[in-house]
């Protein structure tokens, strides 16, 4: 469905065309005074320039051809040459009715459907998520649902670290803590048991425990090098251990997942591109790209252009160990090579951008992928307390994700909890239901980039900007619905109805808004401008509300356009949440 913008825009251009003048020039925008109008167009301002003619001769000239125009009930040429529009009412309800009766609400679907990998989330296993996770798993998920939305298909990658010298730290501090397994046993050529040796509990505790003893001990140290060495060389016991980690650590992130309603496609880490390593570096070799510098294997990626140094990309250290840069390489060679995407896209923490430079350089330069790949970094900033450093617990730790959760949930629990009509049970899930929409909407109503500070109380306020302020607006009209069913009436059955005042025109112009507003997130891969969407629309409908005598509405034809637009804004405003990654109770 034509996007209401492109619609007014085209009359516009015919406007133009029809008084001589090049369409281009009927470019039309939201008003900048929405007191004098809703919509406006300066093409007579750039046009006065081509056409050597006053601004404001060419805007009368061009209103007088629009007032022919179906579209328009009000155009108006004002100096030095804007031209301020207002639409038909009857324009405007022939719209919002294609829009209700579209099962997408006036969505079109990618004429050309990408396959997109989003790669989000990055937890290490044997740790458990902290705050600092957080931010990777909303906004990529949300980015994810938005390109689903937009007809793509999205594969999310949670790109797990289960490699490297953590594993080898866990092998030494658990044969340090249980010898007699058999993992340790050399002479071991039975089948190894099914059961972990240790729950995620004692994981979460074991890992910590060998970092620290690792700083102090060099001998310790040394071992747990050698124990990820031998791992990452196929020792069989030591692989059996890092099924096990993979094994406890992924049910535990499952879960804690799915209390964010984040879901992954593929669960894999950094261990499944290590068989392409091998043949990755030989072919950097083989056609030169990679050199040796200080016993490192490095390629240059700095270009001409460059503003600031972009050191080369690393590729082995001296002692022939991977990198991270390694990794994502080959991660990128195994992608290429499973799915074949048109876009790989990297939600990571903004102080990572270089190392995603020289990754991207590196894998363009050597034709890892094709010329047409896109390879996005998107770059966010950090979750902050009220007093702007990194988000602690009371005590001055890294507070765990199901902790914050647990706390925002009460939170809201103690607030829902007030009203009698709400039992125990449901009292609970819908202080769950709101609290995640609380974390969600906090966190992506600000732009990925930026860093923002994370403050309950405002967060879990029913007032303002917030993710309960969007439910409770849902929530009042799912009332009104319920009312109207209660009438023996089905709020499907009305049609719009023509505006009947400036409220309800307002509140239709700001549905018709709904398919522009969708697609320019998703092109952006801005999550927060849904939510700037759907706050605006919120407050409008609230206004409409509090303006229009909905159920007690006398004329029928007209409480029938009442309740389908009412029905039309919860649909909206259902799809915008469910894109953010969160729901609405039937009450609170």
């Amino acid at each position: 469905m034509k996007k209401l913008l492109d619609q007014i825009t085209e009359e516009a251009a015919k406007a133009f065309e029809a008084c001589g003048y090049a369409g281009e020039y009927g470019r039309v925008t939201l008003s900048n005074r929405p007191d004098l109008c809703e919509y406006q167009c300066n093409g007579g301002l750039a046009a006065a320039k081509v056409y050597r003619c006053a601004p404001i001769q060419i805007a009368e000239k061009v209103v007088e051809e629009l007032k022919k125009s179906s579209v328009f009930q009000e155009a108006v040429a004002v100096n030095p040459g804007f031209i301020n529009l207002k639409l038909s009412p009857d324009f405007v309800q022939a719209y919002l009715q294609k829009m209700a009766e579209d099962v997408r609400l006036g969505c079109d679907k990618a004429e050309n459907p990408k396959t997109i990998i989003i790669d989000y989330g990055g937890p290490n296993v044997a740790k458990p998520l902290h705050v600092g996770h957080l931010r990777s798993a909303i906004i990529g998920e949300s980015v994810k649902r938005l390109g689903r939305f937009a007809g793509h298909k999205v594969i999310g990658d949670i790109h797990l670290g289960d490699w490297g010298l953590q594993m080898g730290l866990i092998i030494t501090e658990l044969k340090y803590r249980k010898p007699d397994l058999v993992y340790f046993d050399a002479g071991y050529t039975g089948e190894y048991p099914k059961e972990a040796p240790f729950t995620i509990s004692e994981l979460e505790e074991i890992y910590p425990a060998a970092s620290t003893r690792s700083k102090e001990d060099k001998a310790y140290k040394e071992e747990a090098m050698e124990a990820t060495y031998l791992v990452q060389q196929g020792h069989r016991g030591y692989q059996a251990v890092l099924e096990h980690i993979l094994q406890v650590s992924v049910a535990d992130l499952k879960k804690n997942y799915a209390n964010l309603n984040v879901e992954f496609d593929l669960w894999k880490g950094e261990s499944d591109a290590q068989p392409y390593i091998p043949d990755l570096t030989a072919m950097l070799k083989e056609k030169g790209y990679a050199y040796e510098s200080e016993g490192a294997l490095v390629v240059d990626v700095k270009e001409e252009t460059d503003t600031k140094e972009v050191p080369p990309c690393m590729i082995l250290k001296s002692d022939g160990a991977s990198l991270y840069t390694t990794t994502d390489l080959a991660t990128i060679v195994e992608r290429m090579k499973l799915y074949h995407p048109d876009e790989i896209i990297y939600v990571v923490d903004k102080r990572q951008e270089m190392h995603f430079v020289q990754v991207f350089r590196c894998a363009r330069k050597t034709g890892l992928v094709e010329d047409d790949t896109r390879l996005t970094f998107l770059g966010f900033g950090t979750m902050n307390g009220k007093d702007g450093k990194a988000f602690k617990t009371r005590e001055g730790g890294v507070m765990r994700l199901e902790h914050l959760i647990a706390d925002i949930n009460e939170e809201m629990y103690r607030k829902i909890a007030d009203n009698p009509e709400i039992g125990e049970d449901e009292a609970r899930e819908t202080a769950r239901m709101v609290g995640l929409s609380a974390i969600k909407y906090g966190d992506l109503s600000n732009q990925a980039s930026k860093d923002y500070i994370f403050d309950m109380e405002r967060f879990t306020s029913f007032e303002g900007n917030t993710g309960p302020y969007i439910l409770y607006t849902i929530v009042r009209i799912k009332s009104i619905l319920h009312k109207y069913q209660a009438m023996g009436l089905d709020p499907k059955a009305g049609r719009i109805g023509v505006p009947g005042n400036e409220t309800q025109k307002a509140l239709m112009l700001e549905l018709a808004a709904f398919n522009a507003a969708v697609e320019n997130a998703f092109e952006e891969l801005a999550p927060h401008k849904i939510c700037a969407y759907i706050y605006e629309l919120a407050n409008t409908f609230n206004k409409f509300y509090h303006e229009n005598k909905i159920l007690g509405e006398e004329n029928q034809e007209v409480r029938d356009s009442l309740i389908a637009v009412s029905l039309l804004t919860m649909q909206v405003l259902e799809t915008c949440i469910d894109i953010l990654g969160f729901e609405a109770p039937k009450r609170m």
